[in-house]
């Protein structure tokens, strides 16, 4: 049975894009070589809920809950900004770009796409949904030095505001992972139409 990895997120504008590459950029200038592995600005996206290795047969079941599940859903703005890692400083994984919505559409949207997939057999995450965009993993093979020197560059960068963009759709994202990095693909695509 063909499994496909996949994934459901709001793409970015392009000048969101824009705004990433320039920041990493920015970043890799200041980071030593081999401390971080950097996403490509063209892969990064808001992931709203990751769905893993999915039977292929699955894959319109899941298209159809996401649309039902985002008709309702009026579009809003979401603002690009906000340097961080997780799990903390002390030990940065992942370096990231926070995603703010302060009305609070954003994160029920993203718990009723969770509740949507239940029936289809995918869990919802344990963890608290913190919308953000990651530009970086932290190498294997990085050095203790390297890894206190990104988490004190995380701590001490100001990156107040990127933009400010309109989510319109939500997205089926097919992850296809190869040597270069991973490859996406968009499934299916869910308007919010406030219907």
């Amino acid at each position: 049975m063909e499994k496909i990895r996949s994934f459901i997120a709001i793409e970015l504008s392009e000048n969101i894009l824009s705004a990433i590459a320039d920041l990493q950029r920015q970043l890799k200038n200041q980071v030593p070589a081999g401390t971080v592995r950097w996403v490509r600005p063209e892969g990064i996206h808001l992931t709203l809920q990751f769905l893993g290795d999915v039977p292929a047969v699955k894959i319109n079941s899941i298209a159809q809950a996401l649309t039902e599940t985002c008709a309702p859903c009026q579009p809003f703005s979401i603002t690009i900004g906000g340097l961080g890692c997780f799990p903390n400083a002390r030990r940065p994984r992942v370096t990231w770009v926070g995603a703010d919505e302060p009305t609070g559409t954003l994160a029920a949207l993203q718990k009723a796409i969770e509740r949507a997939m239940v029936p289809l057999g995918f869990t919802p995450e344990k963890r608290a949904f913190h919308p953000h965009l990651t530009l970086g993993r932290t190498q294997r093979r990085a050095t203790r030095d390297q890894v206190q020197a990104l988490g004190a560059l995380i701590t001490t960068t100001q990156v107040p505001f990127l933009g400010q963009m309109d989510v319109h759709q939500v997205c089926l994202i097919r992850s296809d992972l190869r040597p270069t990095g991973a490859v996406y693909t968009r499934l299916a695509t869910a308007p919010l139409s406030g219907q």
